[in-house]
């Protein structure tokens, strides 16, 4: 994945060659190399004060870095199988991670110690992302569900209903009422949080969709897939207004550039595009 400071001045990224790196933003130069992983490295996200940065990889491990000094804080074990994503909470007291062991849990970032395995998909898990209000957390999974989770009281809040096909990611509407999804049917979903049921469908689009992102004002929504095609939909109106051939395939991440008139992917050939939206 690809992932900005909160300050945007540094953006961080998961590497197929274990490493994870950091960028100066925007001039593009490299700041630090941070090795360490012994395996490709699946996700990187900034703590919400920017003083720590969270990576995961295929070696089983989460590891908390100090990106000022590019120095490791701790390495965090206990999955079983790849970390796929990671992600703190609003406040930045918990961290939490989905894993190809299918389990959803939640760590304190700042001894590393497991809160909680909150429990688990028939699948592999492949996103996870809180609430804007940190009240909730949205796991996505081959099983083809969305579990929401209640974090205050570390138990499964809801599974939203089953598709027919595996939900790659997804995410909560800025407004926390809705959660937002992409599925190997191609579709974006929104689905209502109260009430548990699909609200809104957007597509089919022209490729298998891996990234999502959402504009800082909650009206954007950016996706971007495999075949090496981005995405803008309006979430207001359910309406496409950008489709944008990128450099190269296997575009697995994207995330809007801090002034959000570029979007920055993260590619299979290890390379990363930064991409006008105008």
């Amino acid at each position: 994945s690809v992932s900005f400071s909160p300050d945007g001045k540094l953006l961080a990224t998961a590497g197929f060659d274990n490493d994870v790196r950091l960028w100066s933003y925007p001039t593009g130069k490299e700041a630090r190399i941070l090795k360490g992983h012994t395996g490709p490295a699946y996700c990187v996200a900034f703590s919400p004060d920017g003083k720590v940065l969270a990576s995961s990889s295929h070696d089983k491990t989460i590891r908390l870095w100090n990106p000022a000094d590019g120095k490791l804080i701790r390495e965090i074990k206990g999955h079983t199988g790849i970390v796929d994503a990671i992600t703190f909470s609003p406040d930045g007291q918990q961290l939490a991670s989905a894993s190809s062991d299918k389990s959803v849990r939640v760590w304190n970032p700042a001894d590393g110690k497991a809160i909680k395995t909150l429990g688990s998909h028939a699948k592999v898990a492949y996103s996870v992302s809180y609430s804007a209000d940190g009240k909730l957390l949205a796991t996505a999974s081959e099983d083809g569900t969305v579990k929401l989770w209640d974090v205050k009281a570390m138990k499964l809040s809801k599974s939203l209903p089953k598709l027919k096909y595996g939900v790659v990611n997804a995410r909560f509407s800025k407004d926390g009422k809705s959660v937002i999804s992409i599925d190997r049917e191609r579709m974006i979903r929104l689905f209502d949080v109260a009430s548990g049921k699909e609200s809104k469908k957007m597509g089919p689009l022209a490729d298998d969709p891996y990234g999502l992102a959402l504009s800082s004002d909650g009206m954007t929504l950016a996706v971007s897939g495999y075949a090496g095609w981005l995405y803008l939909w309006t979430l207001a109106d359910g309406k496409q207004k950008l489709k944008k051939k990128l450099p190269s395939f296997g575009a697995y991440c994207v995330a809007f550039t801090p002034d959000e008139k570029s979007v920055v992917t993260g590619h299979d050939n290890q390379k990363c595009y930064i991409t006008s939206l105008a």
